[in-house]
């Protein structure tokens, strides 16, 4: 599961991207693996906690990405969340950094598939509906 965290407290609602400290390197959403017997959307609370620093309140579900390719480690499906934050966030856990990026000019080394998943969340936030993921 993914999170693109809306900073609301900085002009523009920029988002939070963590730089990744393990292999695949690169800047990311906020994310990880659901724990057994743990409902998605609070491992999604928790993650971004453990990565960010920062409380969370998820407003949308954005979609569930599940393209076999999308992480060279193995077949992972993401259910990614959109949620709203107020704070500085930190670099936390497994994150080397935490950017603060205009959704509009994103760094180019995203890790995964975030690139797709951050082009659904513009339209996402240019038209308020959320896109079905690309199919390849």
């Amino acid at each position: 599961m993914d999170i693109v965290i809306e900073l609301l407290d900085r002009p523009g609602r920029p988002i939070a991207l963590i730089r990744r400290k393990n292999p695949p390197h690169g800047w990311a959403l906020p994310g990880g693996f659901v724990d057994v017997g743990e409902r998605v959307e609070a491992a999604a609370i928790r993650e971004a906690w453990e990565e960010t620093g920062l409380d969370v309140t998820l407003t949308t579900l954005l979609g569930c990405y599940s393209d076999p390719r999308r992480d060279a480690r193995g077949h992972t499906v993401s259910v990614v969340y959109v949620a709203e934050a107020h704070g500085r966030p930190e670099a936390c856990d497994d994150a080397a950094a935490v950017g603060i990026f205009d959704p509009m000019q994103l760094p180019s080394e995203l890790a995964f598939d975030h690139d797709s998943i951050l082009r659904d969340y513009l339209v996402y936030r240019q038209t308020g509906k959320c896109p079905i993921p690309a199919q390849h």
